[in-house]
């Protein structure tokens, strides 16, 4: 087996069945085909049982925050699966469900004819449920794969309370697990038997997506029960466009990233979030384009731990030392949250500092105190964070420094901590590409306190918790020209 046993698991403790039809790959979370631990591991057993390969990737339309953006983004990722699975004839069906319950069952269908069901590891949202719950229906064995980060998602024993405590983990042991990585096409070179398509019963109850639906030709994403007051961003998912991002943010970007990061002018930001959200890139991939573009190689690692130190382990240059801080100490701090926790969304999540100096200041006086509705139309005294909700309803997504303030004023805007956080998880999950993720999570709870410590002096709402304000960022950075792109029509007439 090529796949290393931390990132395999088996979900069911049930027997393969090795005179089943077909080995099936059900894409929950590594929605590509590239750098995919878990279609490596499908590849493999279709390989030893010889037995085709069919991929099952559904849409459903009545998961939380359903929307015209996220449907439309997830469709951009099925519609390259398909032109890449089906030059490998690879039998794929991508299954977008046209009303609420229609899919019921077709899982179960295939898993009854299947030899062995291979499937992925996400800690987040409402996937872990999902899949355990098929787990426990299905009577043929049922893999979950972990291709969700650098560091194996059971690498680590303990849930980590700061950027630092994981940083130094991170030093002590990560460089084993750099030296095992998925294949990047587990597809090359590799002959599977043929399926020509499924059985035709599944097929008339269970149809494919059109191939309109799926390039976004005429009008049948509107036809479908989701939300469309969330509009589809004017960029494109699936991994094709992740590459293309990847690309242009190593040629045009990386150079500048750690001097600019937090710049509201310059654009260094990498823009991948999004794609690594929807499993459309590989944090693999990430790393061995970088590797290739900056010269890196895992020898260049230091082989002490240096105490947790922003700079110096990886062994590069100050900017991709900065950008893999971010990809990788602050993005697994979160997956590896979530996955150790289940209350990872609720408000007793929290430190036990946190959680008491917020208590303490829950009845402070709110002036000015917002609904969600105010909130969510940009409608507050403040313009800086009024621009930063328009850029979010627009793009789906914030500058990166601005996200910061902007959950903090929701935090001083709102009537309770907890209405606080029910607000930001609101506004986050319906507007932003890359909602419903732990590294989410992270940042509307680092809001809060996660991952934090104590801060002094004690103010009124926040208590000890961090406090950010709209002056102390005017000062900081040069904002006038993003008021001026996100500024409210004749604002600046």
């Amino acid at each position: 087996m090529t796949l290393p046993p931390l990132r395999l698991r088996d979900a069911n403790g049930a027997a393969l069945r090795p005179d089943g039809e077909f080995v099936l790959y059900w894409m929950v979370a590594a929605r590509r085909t590239r750098w995919n631990w878990a279609l490596e591991r499908a590849v493999e057993l279709a390989r030893e049982l010889d037995r085709p390969l069919v991929v099952l990737e559904a849409l459903r339309c009545d998961y939380p925050w359903a929307s015209d953006r996220l449907h439309r983004f997830a469709l951009d990722g099925m519609r390259d699966n398909a032109r890449e699975l089906g030059e490998r004839g690879v039998l794929y069906h991508p299954y977008v469900e046209p009303r609420p319950g229609a899919g019921r069952g077709l899982l179960a269908t295939l898993c009854a004819r299947a030899c062995v069901v291979v499937t992925d590891e996400f800690p987040c949202f409402f996937l872990p449920e999902m899949v355990q719950a098929a787990a426990r229906r299905s009577e043929v064995r049922l893999e979950v794969v972990d291709s969700n980060g650098l560091l194996p998602l059971r690498a680590a024993e303990r849930c980590f309370t700061s950027a630092h405590s994981f940083r130094v983990h991170l030093q002590k042991e990560l460089l084993p697990h750099l030296a095992r990585r998925p294949r990047p096409n587990p597809l090359a070179r590799v002959s599977l038997r043929r399926m020509p398509r499924l059985p035709a019963d599944i097929a008339r109850r269970w149809p494919a997506a059109s191939p309109g639906l799926l390039e976004g030709r005429g009008g049948e994403l509107g036809e479908l029960p989701i939300d469309h007051a969330v509009a589809p961003v004017t960029w494109h998912g699936g991994a094709a466009q992740g590459e293309r991002v990847l690309g242009r943010f190593l040629e045009r970007r990386l150079a500048r990233y750690g001097e600019h990061r937090n710049d509201l002018v310059e654009e260094v930001a990498s823009g991948l979030s999004p794609y690594l959200h929807w499993g459309h890139v590989s944090v693999h991939q990430v790393l061995d384009r970088l590797a290739a573009h900056v010269g890196w190689s895992p020898d260049d690692v230091s082989r002490k731990s240096l105490g947790g130190n922003r700079q110096g382990w990886w062994g590069t240059d100050p900017s991709s030392e900065a950008f893999l801080d971010q990809l990788v100490t602050w993005r697994e701090l979160g997956y590896q949250f979530c996955h150790k926790r289940a209350d990872y969304d609720r408000l007793d999540s929290l430190p036990g500092w946190a959680l008491a100096t917020l208590t303490e200041h829950a009845r402070d006086r709110r002036d000015p105190c917002y609904g969600r509705a105010q909130l969510e139309n940009a409608a507050t005294h403040d313009e800086l964070w009024n621009a930063a909700q328009r850029q979010l309803r627009s793009e789906g997504r914030i500058h990166n420094y601005l996200r910061m303030l902007w959950g903090k004023k929701v935090l001083e805007w709102t009537s309770t901590p907890g209405e606080a956080l029910e607000v930001l998880i609101e506004l986050n999950n319906r507007w932003a590409l890359d909602g419903r993720d732990p590294n989410s999570y992270s940042g509307i709870f680092w809001i809060l306190g996660r991952f934090d410590r104590p801060w002094g002096p004690e103010r009124p709402i926040f208590g000890t918790v961090r406090y950010m304000s709209s002056e102390s960022s005017r000062r900081k950075l040069s904002v006038r020209p993003y008021l001026e792109r996100w500024a409210a029509p004749g604002l600046f007439a």
